[in-house]
């Protein structure tokens, strides 16, 4: 609800109109969604398999399977989450930045996949020749994104529960972590979503510097324990008139 002229009341809900990339994204999953309901074949040949990544060389679907999407249901959810998370922060950013962490996301969500997939584990062997469609993996990496940008704005949890941002992030992330060593089927996608929030914190912190100063002083730290070791004082040498010397 929003102040209009005196004595009048405007209501507003979300962030307000689509932005450039915001708008061209949901156009290109949209398109992606509709085109296999007319060619079936399209699935396996965009979506990620990550045999056909590693045997084939079909090195496009970690890019192409974000905008593949299962059912209808998935893909509105997602849209909606592009929408209302995604507006804010290409306002911040800018449009080619924003369709940049967007994509660094995507991928770094199928490289979890792609990774999990080569793991000695039962799950893996499966994964390895299964399907992985959908923007999810890209939305996580808007979740965290918009809880770095935005940590105290609330983000209603089940459309009930005013939760601030950066709170709200760590639930669905630590959701996402404790389903992927949890479940034996369901896990595996669990575990991508999460791959998608790693690589857009990440991405972000490292563009911000708070990666480099937190990886500089934990090296510089193990920089003084190590001299600090090498420098110790203890007992040696020949006894003297006043006690045993040290070194």
């Amino acid at each position: 609800m929003r102040p209009g002229y005196p004595g009048s009341l405007s209501y507003s809900f979300g962030p307000g109109p689509l932005t450039p990339a915001v708008r061209a994204l949901i156009v290109l999953t949209v398109a992606g969604y509709l085109l296999p309901l007319v060619v079936p074949a399209l699935t396996i040949r965009l979506g990620l398999v990550p045999a056909l990544v590693v045997e084939r060389w079909w090195v496009w679907q970690p890019v192409t399977y974000m905008f593949m999407h299962g059912g209808l249901f998935h893909l509105l959810f997602n849209m909606l989450a592009l929408w209302m998370f995604g507006v804010d922060l290409e306002r911040q950013w800018g449009t080619r930045f924003f369709a940049r962490f967007y994509f660094v996301a995507g991928v770094g969500a199928a490289l979890t996949t792609l990774v999990l997939s080569w793991l000695p584990f039962g799950f893996a062997e499966a994964l390895y020749v299964s399907v992985t469609v959908g923007a999810s993996g890209a939305i996580y990496g808007l979740l965290v994104a918009f809880a770095m940008m935005y940590p105290r704005r609330p983000i209603y949890l089940y459309l009930l529960f005013p939760i601030p941002a950066r709170i709200f992030v760590l639930i669905i992330g630590g959701i996402s972590f404790l389903s992927s060593i949890s479940e034996t089927s369901g896990g595996v996608a669990h575990a991508t979503h999460l791959g998608g929030l790693l690589a857009g914190y990440v991405y972000l912190a490292g563009r911000r510097g708070h990666l480099y100063s937190t990886l500089r002083s934990q090296w510089l730290r193990w920089r003084l324990a190590r001299m600090r070791r090498r420098f110790d004082v203890h007992e040696g040498g020949r006894r003297g008139p006043g006690g045993p010397r040290v070194h």
